[in-house]
């Protein structure tokens, strides 16, 4: 047979977890297939379990420790650079989005040209949150009052299922523009845009840690991150199931936790409320006296 009639197998790649800026397999070694829109086999995915959720945290918590303490300018310019590297990959986020959601091109391009641009948006955001956020309050005395936005801490936020890439952007973006850590569980049934934008993230300037993205069953995974006494907030705006939500804030008032309720009918292509980012957000009240 001629060298250029010779048939070669495709090189299948088992996609892995994204913690701490590494790819490691999921500690149990369990993996399950993703199928595209139409049934066909796309892939096989790390299922991450409590072991590697608890991990997950271990890991935000230090990269929280940098990034918290990272000025607002360059926080921004991080966020920018991921959406820099996004454009230069957006045909391979269209053609994911595209067979995971079961849409066409000009459709998938729409969705990747939206998550690049949530990017951006927020990028915008990070040097003016604490004028726009914060406030210099009245007081009876010689004293100056001031109210500022700091980040919570940890955020743990539950990507939507029906919205693999966008939905996910604008659900990790708002969380770490402040100087939060996240974990991040994408979407069950369509992961691989998450993925691939773990690969982005892990080749930015975005320090180890910030961001970690989980693929699995969120009912497996949930439970033990909303008790977890080192996670300061819940997103649950991938949460589907009513109950397993509703126990999840029961969990979490354990701790006293800040918590996003579900978001079932949410319009990711609208431009977020401040309040995306805000419920995230701790106000510190200082008060100085008034220099003579």
């Amino acid at each position: 047979m001629e060298e250029g009639n010779k048939r070669r197998l495709a090189v299948r790649k088992t996609f892995k977890l994204y913690i701490g800026g590494a790819f490691p397999r999921s500690e149990s070694g369990r993996t399950y297939q993703v199928l595209d829109a139409h049934g066909g086999f796309i892939a096989n995915v790390a299922k991450a379990s409590r072991k590697d959720a608890r991990d997950a945290v271990l890991s935000a918590r230090t990269g929280h420790r940098s990034w918290s303490a990272a000025t607002a300018y360059n926080r921004g310019q991080v966020l920018y650079r991921v959406a820099e590297m996004m454009e230069g990959r957006r045909a391979q986020f269209a053609a994911e989005v595209a067979r995971a959601e079961g849409c066409g091109t000009t459709d998938a391009e729409r969705i990747t040209d939206a998550a690049i641009d949530r990017w951006v948006w927020y990028a915008g955001w990070a040097d003016k949150l604490a004028q726009v956020i914060g406030t210099a309050n009245p007081v009876a005395g010689p004293f100056f009052n001031f109210s500022v936005p700091e980040p919570t801490g940890v955020v743990v936020l539950v990507a939507p299922d029906d919205s693999s890439l966008l939905g996910l952007v604008s659900t990790i973006a708002p969380a770490i523009v402040s100087g939060n850590a996240c974990v991040a569980i994408a979407s069950q049934t369509r992961p691989i845009p998450a993925v691939t934008l773990a690969e982005v993230l892990a080749t930015s300037d975005l320090p180890a840690g910030v961001v970690n993205i989980l693929t699995g069953d969120p009912a497996e995974m949930m439970p033990s991150l909303a008790a977890h006494g080192d996670v300061n907030a819940l997103d649950l705006a991938g949460i589907g199931d009513v109950e397993l939500a509703a126990r999840l804030e029961r969990d979490a008032a354990g701790t006293v936790k800040r918590v996003r309720r579900p978001q079932p009918d949410a319009n990711w292509y609208r431009t977020p409320s401040l309040a995306a980012m805000s419920d995230l957000l701790e106000i510190k009240t200082v008060w100085h006296p008034q220099g003579i």
